[in-house]
């Protein structure tokens, strides 16, 4: 077959893939092939490109508040937890701040406590999230405080979408 190519053509590459032949006998190329793949399984960050993300997506918005709540809590004492005031058509309601998650592309869902201990779970829009910050008065002080966002699964309940 000569697949439309003159004849001095067809002997270069004929030429080539014999030179190829030559340089790969005795070679197994399997191993080659594994080889190959060891080395590109290597996580050395200096060769690691970082993750592209949606800034606008609810999973790195919910990174960022996690980030925030977490670093108001620092400042706070041990009788103190983070609180969360949220001011909507002239009705104000305060909660004490328990977890986070979300709901790609833009759902935020905080989960927490009334004052009086009644559960509440609010689902916002990225978009229209403000509120305040504010220390609280911890109902068990003498229980180790734990960071936001990092609640397990089985205590959440459900797996973070």
């Amino acid at each position: 077959m000569s697949f439309g190519l003159d004849p001095q053509t067809l002997k270069q590459i004929q030429s080539q893939v014999d030179a190829v032949k030559r340089a790969t006998q005795g070679i197994d190329l399997q191993s080659i092939s594994k080889r190959i793949d060891e080395v590109n399984s290597y996580k050395n960050p200096a060769f690691q490109l970082p993750a592209l993300t949606n800034p606008n997506l609810a999973s790195e918005f919910h990174m960022r508040l996690i980030k925030m709540i977490n670093d108001f809590d620092e400042k706070l004492n041990q009788t103190e937890e983070v609180g969360v005031r949220l001011v909507t058509f002239g009705q104000s309601i305060t909660f004490s701040v328990e977890d986070i998650g979300y709901w790609n592309p833009s759902l935020i869902r905080f989960y927490g406590q009334l004052e009086d201990g009644t559960p509440v779970e609010l689902v916002q829009h990225v978009t229209q999230i403000s509120f305040l910050l504010m220390a609280l008065k911890r109902k068990n002080p003498d229980e180790p405080k734990r960071k936001i966002g990092f609640r397990s699964e089985e205590e959440n309940g459900e797996t973070q979408e």
